[in-house]
């Protein structure tokens, strides 16, 4: 078969299983990165924290999911979940082993993995807020939830935007490795196309192509949201 139609959509091509598996991955990825906001988060907040407790159970967070290989994360919340289910289904009566669906498990160890960076991202934007703005919308009564949501927040999205963009990368080429736990995500289908034709070559390039092309695309997206919100922080003095 030439590469038309081992890469055509139909009964004997390729072509539709990569498009969903690229699919997948994007999911994934989005997934991931909501999680690792979510933590990443409530990480910088522990870190930027004046309770020293807080502060250690922050930079402890940072230590353990940046300083573990990310292939292990992902078997430890795998097979250790399914460890940790097994023996609460043995409890209540149950028999047999607990499988863990691979989505949710790569979207929580690669979220927590992602976590650990957009943490970094976020207590940098913090610092880099004027806290002359703060204190002026203290001085106008603003209180506490309005500051937040009309001055810090925003500020903090600007000046977090660059740095996010370099962990959605990263998150993008990490979900990759969710294919060990059997997702079929775009590594995966790569690998199932490539020993199905066993044309390995073929199929590894056209998986590293697709990831050349998410990543591009995600990146120019991310450029054009930091244009925009500069174009409206130049904007905000005149109006």
């Amino acid at each position: 078969m030439d590469l038309l139609q081992l890469l055509s959509f139909g009964p004997h091509g390729w072509g539709m299983a990569l498009l969903k598996a690229a699919g997948t991955t994007v999911l994934l990825t989005l997934m991931a990165l909501m999680v690792g906001a979510l933590a990443g988060s409530a990480v910088a907040a522990a870190k930027l924290s004046k309770k020293r407790g807080w502060r250690y159970l922050g930079d402890l967070y940072s230590i353990l999911f940046r300083g573990i290989p990310e292939l292990l994360v992902i078997y430890l919340f795998y097979f250790g979940g399914a460890t940790v289910a097994g023996a609460v289904n043995h409890w209540f009566g149950g028999e047999g082993f607990v499988d863990m669906p691979p989505f949710l498990v790569g979207a929580l160890a690669v979220g927590l993995i992602s976590g650990s960076y957009q943490a970094e991202v976020y207590r940098g934007a913090f610092l880099a807020v004027a806290k002359g703005e703060l204190e002026a919308a203290l001085a106008i009564g603003m209180p506490w939830s309005m500051r937040v949501r009309r001055v810090l927040i925003p500020q903090i999205w600007r000046y977090a935007l660059p740095g996010l963009g370099n962990v959605w990368q990263m998150t993008l080429k990490d979900s990759a490795l969710i294919s060990v736990i059997g997702l079929v995500e775009l590594m995966r289908a790569s690998q199932v196309a490539a020993g199905s034709t066993h044309q390995a070559f073929t199929f590894y390039i056209v998986g590293g192509v697709c990831y050349l092309v998410l990543t591009g695309l995600s990146g120019r997206l991310f450029n054009i949201a930091e244009s925009r919100v500069q174009r409206t922080q130049r904007r905000t003095p005149h109006s």
